[in-house]
Parts: C-alpha cells; structure tokens; sequence
C-alpha cells in the first residue's frame, strides 16, 4: 500500500512559522504508515507548510532497503534491523540510527463470534505452525482454522515469528495480507478467521482480541513488557538525522507527536 502526502496549506500561514523547502521520503512499515506517519506528516505540515512528504508503506523491510539504497531520508520499521541489513548497510558506507517512536504489542486477534478468549503461548505456536487445525482443540466450537499473516516484507511477519512460534514457519495453508488492515477485514468475515495486528488495528468491527498466557494487551502490559508480544517501533536514518529530517524525527517523539501516536492506538515512548 502505498500512501503519498503532497500537502498544501495557505501562503499567509506559511509566512507565520520557520518553512523547510524540501521534501521527506519515507518508507517502510505499514504498522507505522498505514496511519500513525501520515498523521505525524499532516501535523508537521501545519509547522512547515513548505515540506512535502512521499509516504510508502509497504513493510519493514522495503524502509530499510531505502535507507541503504539512499531513496528515502527515513526508514520506518516495526522491527530492528538484522545483521545481514547491517553488513548490507556497512559495504554501502551507510550507518543506521534508530530512533525509537512508540511501543507496540502484537495482537492475536479472532473472530468476535469465536467462543476462544484465551490461549496458551504453545496454544499460539501451535495454531499459527498448522500443529492445530481445528477449533476444537483450544475450546473453540468445531471449524477448521483459517490463518492470516502479512506478507514477508514485514517486521510484524517476523517479530510474531521469532516472539510467538519459536522462529518456525508459518502453516502452508496460511494466507499472506498486505497490511494490518487487511488481516483485520478478513478475520472480522471469517468465523474460523485468526491473524495477528500491531496494537492500533484492534478496534476494528468483527474482531476480538486474545489474552494470551493469561496477560490482557494493555498499554501498561505493553509499556512494561509484561504482553508476551510487546516491542519498539522504530524511524532509521543514515547517520544522525539533520535538516528537514532531523525536525519530522524530532518531532515524532515531541509531547505533540506522541499524543498523535497515542490517539492512533500506540502506547507512547514518553507520557
């Protein structure tokens, strides 16, 4: 999914507040740009009427891919980088600086209708490797079940890997979605539907989220590491960020930015 931001505002106001003339590319997670990002570009633009943003979102891996191929000023990642990015980055003469912009926790969502409220970690190991395959086996009424991942791109594929299966490959019969927002429109019509989303996609209509080992998904929870699939979320750039970028980074971690991240379903970095 691809989101692009060419944002206008009246010259007056923009004669009202210091401007930057350029334009920010940034690409990457969709956790962070489905929603969170573009709110943070249209904020910043009210400051600086003159910057310009192209946002792509089309997974983790596609922002730090940018970063080291230089097309775009700001990575985004739900995940951090890994070692092979690292020496991809280092033969580049490239530096990765991360700079950590709000908390999240990887829902395990299901159908509404689905009797299932609470699972085991194994139980979500279990489920999402094919090791069960029906409803039946975790309480649930009978029904085969239909598995939902994003695409491998993404950091949220492989951080619910390494944190919830143990590194182990997804199910074959599982189905790869584009973005949060898509998992999220298919287990909400799908009774024997489960998936996974970052913590901003769970109030969408039909889902429920899982308690899982016991733990609810709550901001505490996640700002404290007590949720099993709680992390950081991140904006890389190539060295220490300055100019236009330095200002948006900064900004995403002002009181500003991070009220933004909140409203949109983050747990913030700073409260």
């Amino acid at each position: 999914m691809k989101l692009k931001h060419l944002l206008t505002l009246p010259a007056a106001f923009a004669m009202a507040v210091p401007a930057f003339a350029g334009s920010i590319v940034i690409k990457g997670s969709d956790t962070l740009g489905a929603k969170f990002v573009p709110q943070l570009a249209e904020a910043f633009k009210a400051r600086h009427p003159e910057t310009t943003f192209n946002i792509a979102a089309e997974g983790s891996a596609t922002g730090i891919a940018a970063i080291i191929d230089g097309t775009a000023q700001i990575g985004m990642s739900s995940r951090k980088v890994e070692l092979t990015e690292e020496a991809a980055a280092q033969a580049k003469g490239v530096k990765f600086s991360p700079t950590v912009v709000a908390h999240d926790g990887i829902a395990v969502v299901v159908n509404e209708k689905n009797p299932v409220t609470k699972l085991t970690k194994k139980q979500v190991e279990q489920l999402f490797t094919g090791d069960m395959t029906d409803w039946s086996a975790v309480g649930g009424k009978g029904g085969t079940v239909s598995i939902y991942t994003r695409n491998t791109s993404s950091g949220t594929f492989k951080d619910f890997k390494n944190m919830a299966m143990k590194k182990r490959d997804y199910a074959a019969s599982s189905q790869k979605m584009a973005g949060n927002e898509q998992i999220v429109a298919e287990v909400g019509k799908n009774e024997n539907g489960i998936g996974y989303v970052g913590l901003a996609y769970t109030k969408a209509p039909g889902v429920k989220v899982v308690v899982v080992e016991g733990t609810e998904l709550t901001e505490e929870n996640v700002r404290t590491g007590k949720y099993p699939y709680s992390r950081e979320t991140y904006l890389y750039t190539n060295g220490v960020p300055a100019g236009e970028t330095k200002s948006f980074v900064d900004f995403a971690v002002s009181e500003e930015g991070q009220k933004i991240a909140e409203q949109v379903g983050f747990v913030p970095v700073k409260k």
